[in-house]
């Protein structure tokens, strides 16, 4: 079981055994370390002879490059749930060791460096060689740490080699390389885009390949609104801001000497074309084709073209069947449907039971079709599209008091409500139409109350409140949570004209006139979507039926 929240990895084995004990040292570490671990790499440092170590700069080679790609792509594998940053403060071509206690311009650490989450504790993979010098190799442990970072002097160290004890004999059959390692081509200035949403282990990667190759300034340019218009769920991308926001503390703690600088992008290529000063782009086998056109234009504008560095994408291992096969924030975002993305409010006002969900979603969203399934796995559906069609009807209140207010052409032969007619009396005037909802919403409101009393009087356990104008209408008071289905705007108006039989344009001014997908989801305590199949939609509302649990937990908190 975790013991710690933050912790430290220190990692002395020589680059070319790492490859081979990354995983089980991640793995082991993860069995300590439940939110940040930071990596510290000190190639052959040695713990165990007697003095006392200190930090070196390791200088940018090839093998270290594809260390922090396996190195993320393991995380990934094994140790999902951690936040790993790999620190390359002590990563630069000169190196020279740090001697005594007078801070040396060479030293990579003249004053213990800062980081965003407080360590708890150590841990390396020193091989530990004779049992009885434990206690002294952790004592060296502490004191390195805290010449290198900022912590607690009596901060824990731990020793995961009881736990490697099996990869020595593996380590020992390898052998030394016989060329000298390959440094890795560096650059004063080098450049990156992307989304950055819900910053993953390939994000990661990028930045920190990035950070080795930056000697001076890492130029970023982040995809703004322009650029996410035909993201997966964009409608669930954290604000711009948030992600700048992460983005500049894991950089301050990955290589607080670089200048970063991070702009916003609004089109394909940004800053990347005009930039005299940048020598290198870092691109993906995906993004390859989007470093070259930035090259054309570079050179259209009379600049040098850029280094295209190229790292590999992470295979995503945990991957389903409609997701990417690669680590990608679109997988991750697809992951949080059905989920509990924010806790319900205080609902102390309403009785526990039954367990009031309002679900809604733009039109064609299939809004309909989860309270169906809802409604299969035991919930009591309350239709407001029906219920609007009763507050119409002949004799009731709002019945009169629309007549009164619209006039009485708006009538059939019947007497009853052309709802056509009165359509085309509200339709593009706000004024007349919030006078029409003025009158029948609060009507429905009382309807969908009666609806909830009466499954109560029965004894069931939930309602699902179907409510396209939930939101708009200010029924939340009558739910504890608040569900919303989306799809993208395209997919919505190819169903509406397939439904309805509508134009295209009728449709999109349909859509126009209701909230935006993303103005719902800031309302959401759970999000689902119909994009894909139907099984997949299935998954997501019996990952979202899991209420059931937090019903009766809350049912029983109440009667406690």
């Amino acid at each position: 079981m975790s013991m710690f929240s933050t912790g430290i990895l220190v990692l002395t084995s020589p680059l070319h055994t790492l490859p081979l004990r990354i995983a089980p040292v991640l793995s082991s570490a993860a069995q300590l370390v439940e939110r940040t671990l930071y990596v510290h790499l000190h190639p052959g440092l040695n713990l165990g002879s007697g003095s006392q170590p200190r930090p070196v700069f390791i200088p940018p080679v090839v093998d270290l490059s594809t260390l922090i790609t396996r190195l993320y792509s393991n995380a990934a594998d094994v140790c999902g749930h951690l936040d790993v940053r790999v620190l390359l403060t002590n990563v630069r071509a000169q190196s020279a060791a740090c001697s005594g206690t007078q801070p040396i311009p060479n030293c990579p650490f003249p004053t213990p460096q800062s980081l965003s989450h407080s360590p708890d504790v150590v841990l390396t993979d020193f091989a530990l060689q004779d049992p009885g010098q434990s206690h002294q190799v952790t004592q060296c442990l502490q004191r390195y740490t805290g010449h290198c970072y900022v912590c607690s002097p009596s901060l824990p160290s731990v020793l995961l080699h009881p736990q490697l004890m099996r990869l020595q004999e593996k380590d020992e059959g390898l052998k030394e390389p016989e060329e000298k390692a390959e440094p890795l081509e560096t650059y004063s200035d080098v450049v990156v885009g992307g989304t950055f949403d819900r910053l993953h282990g390939a994000h990661k990667t990028l930045l920190n390949i990035s950070c080795l190759l930056a000697n001076r300034r890492f130029l970023i340019g982040v995809c703004d609104q322009a650029m996410l218009k035909k993201k997966v769920l964009q409608e669930l991308i954290e604000p711009y801001s948030l992600r700048v926001q992460r983005l500049q503390e894991f950089l301050q703690d990955v290589k607080p000497s670089l200048q970063v600088e991070i702009v916003p992008l609004d089109d394909p290529f940004g800053v990347s074309v005009v930039d005299p000063l940048l020598q290198c782009i870092v691109v993906s086998e995906e993004t390859r084709r989007g470093g070259e056109a930035v090259n054309r234009k570079r050179i259209e504008n009379g600049l040098p073209a850029l280094i295209l560095h190229e790292i590999q994408l992470l295979k995503d291992a945990h991957h389903t069947e409609t997701e990417e096969e690669k680590i990608s924030s679109s997988s991750l975002r697809s992951r949080l449907l059905g989920t509990l993305l924010t806790p319900p409010k205080d609902t102390s006002d309403l009785p526990p039971l039954p367990y009031v969900i309002g679900l809604t979603g733009g039109s064609g969203s299939g809004k309909s079709s989860i309270a169906k399934q809802l409604e299969a796995l035991g919930a009591v559906r309350i239709d407001c599209d029906k219920l609007g069609h009763e507050v119409y009807q002949s004799g009731t209140t709002a019945y009169h008091k629309v007549l009164e207010e619209f006039g009485s052409d708006i009538l059939n032969g019947d007497k009853t409500i052309d709802r056509r007619a009165l359509g085309r009396k509200v339709f593009g005037n706000q004024e007349r139409l919030k006078a029409l909802t003025d009158i029948v919403w609060p009507e429905i409101a009382l309807l969908v109350k009666s609806r909830i009393n009466q499954a109560r009087e029965e004894g069931k356990q939930v309602c699902v409140v179907d409510a396209a104008v939930l939101l708009q209408a200010g029924w939340t008071d009558m739910v504890h949570e608040i569900w919303v289905t989306v799809i993208p705007d395209e997919e919505a108006v190819s169903r509406i004209t397939e439904r309805d039989g509508v134009t295209s344009e009728d449709a999109l001014r349909r859509l126009q006139s209701q909230w935006s997908n993303a103005k719902q989801v800031e309302h959401a305590n759970v999000v689902l979507s119909t994009l894909w199949e139907p099984e997949v939609t299935q998954k997501q509302v019996r990952r979202s039926s899991r209420y059931q649990y937090r019903v009766y937990t809350f049912a029983l908190h109440e009667r406690i």
